[in-house]
């Protein structure tokens, strides 16, 4: 059986729901899922039966293709439920589709505006909660973002990795989680105000601590730039904080990554963004498009990440 023992069962709200030796598994998982892709053997039959549901507060273009294509190519079947075909739209408790949900389907994963959400998911059903998006974190994208370092830039622990822009960010908590955990080190590039999560922080200041790894956070985004193996950065406003637009690009506009502050990173670096990119806000045309851009592999390692979790959670 491919999967990873430990995790059958359990929810995946947060990366740090993960010891350092399951995130490793996980990341072997995937690489063996795309090998097995690549080499023809596309479908498996690893979640025959089984039935996930996707609740979606909030747009998705690659979390919810590649999910839905992950569970369909291990054999099971999912349904797409947006917020608004559910009674959730008409202010039925989280709770009561929690235990409505648990006696219909084998697992539940929920893109969210509020990590909360998430946690009364988990908390009120007996089956696994996978979390593909909350305003705290995004651990799947984590585990693809980690699985296309590594194999692009092999040893994680050797790299100097950059995150320009809002430090609070879901995707920065997760990445800097999974570094950290990992014996990486992560360098946040943020203004003042935009520091991550404080407990998010601390505990990835343990995870440094106990791996040999490192996370800074640092003002200058030259400083971080300054011979960088992988540069990545987020859209500057996600959905829900539109009302916030014009500050937030005033405040971060120096954090833009573009040809200037990409010249001070090694050459053979790596340029991240997990999508979509707002081009010419946060990240200039000419850099995305560039020989470095490593954003369409970040994308697809998507879908191998989500089927070695469904492989190991849901069977």
């Amino acid at each position: 059986m491919i999967r990873v023992e430990s995790l059958c069962g359990r929810d995946l709200i947060s990366i740090a729901d993960l010891t350092r030796n399951e995130l490793k598994a996980l990341i072997d998982l995937s690489f063996k899922m795309k090998e097995l892709y690549y080499n023809g053997t596309k479908f498996l039959n690893i979640l025959n039966g089984k039935i996930v549901a996707l609740i979606f507060e909030k747009h998705s273009t690659r979390t919810r293709v590649s999910l839905q294509v992950a569970v369909h190519q291990l054999g099971g079947n999912s349904l797409y439920l947006s917020a608004q075909e559910l009674q959730l739209a008409r202010g039925e408790p989280i709770k009561d589709t929690a235990r409505v949900l648990e006696r219909y389907v084998d697992g539940i994963v929920a893109r969210v505006y509020s990590h909360k959400s998430l946690t009364e998911l988990a908390e009120y059903s007996r089956i696994p909660v996978i979390n593909a998006l909350s305003d705290v974190e995004h651990p799947l994208q984590a585990l693809a973002d980690v699985m296309t370092i590594i194999e692009l830039k092999k040893d994680l622990r050797k790299l100097k990795i950059a995150f320009f822009g809002d430090g609070r960010d879901n995707v920065a908590h997760s990445l800097m989680l999974a570094i950290t955990m990992l014996g990486g080190t992560i360098y946040i590039s943020t203004p003042q105000g935009y520091d991550p999560d404080r407990e998010i922080l601390k505990r990835a200041i343990e995870y440094a601590n106990e791996s040999g790894g490192q996370v800074l956070i640092v003002r200058d985004p030259i400083e971080a730039a300054k011979n960088a193996d992988v540069i990545y950065t987020d859209v500057w406003v996600s959905m829900g904080q539109e009302n916030e637009r014009e500050k937030r690009i005033r405040d971060l506009r120096k954090y833009q990554v573009n040809s200037d502050l990409i010249s001070y990173a090694k050459s053979n670096f790596i340029f991240m963004h997990c999508l979509p990119a707002h081009r010419g806000e946060e990240v200039t045309e000419d850099v995305i498009e560039s020989k470095n851009s490593a954003v369409w592999i970040q994308a697809e390692n998507r879908l191998h990440t989500a089927k070695a979790v469904f492989a190991s959670i849901l069977v």
